[in-house]
């Protein structure tokens, strides 16, 4: 019985683990690039728009890899570099105090669960409905197939 669920599962997984990454690019950093790179420059991120550049790259790529699962495992990398980055700069809850430290605690907390997912999916790639798990069958069916053509065409 599982395994008529599994596939369905990791794909709704996958897209719902990458919804909150696309749509920070797409919701957020795109239409208020400026606003977002001052924010990053007063944290003290050098180069705050070309680094801004490549975050938005590496969520939008590392999002849709993940959710279709091709190269999943490198879209989870490129979103594991963003996290570990995102989560030192903007959620250094060991600098601050009360109210503000334990909010900064909370998201902190959360992109560590977002870390060890992705380290997951580096760990054991996108499941059995993706394009990663696909290919090789194609491939190998394709190849399987060429040999046959070969051999017939020999004898």
């Amino acid at each position: 019985m599982f395994e008529v669920i599994r596939g369905p599962l990791t794909v709704l997984g996958r897209f719902l683990l990458c919804t909150i990454f696309f749509m920070a690019a797409v919701g957020n950093k795109i239409p208020h690039f400026s606003d977002v790179a001052k924010i990053m420059e007063s944290v003290g991120i050098p180069a705050p728009q070309l680094l801004l550049v490549g975050a938005i790259v590496f969520l939008i790529v590392g999002s849709v890899s993940v959710i279709v699962g091709y190269k999943a495992r490198i879209g989870a990398i490129l979103l594991l570099t963003f996290l570990v980055l995102a989560t030192y700069y903007f959620h250094a809850f060991w600098n601050l105090q009360g109210q503000a430290q334990q909010e900064q605690m909370i998201q902190f907390m959360k992109n560590l669960s977002m870390m060890g997912a992705m380290l997951f999916i580096v760990a054991n790639g996108a499941g059995p409905w993706s394009v990663d798990s696909w290919l090789p069958k194609r491939v190998t069916a394709s190849a399987e197939g060429r040999k046959t053509l070969t051999n017939a065409n020999a004898a």
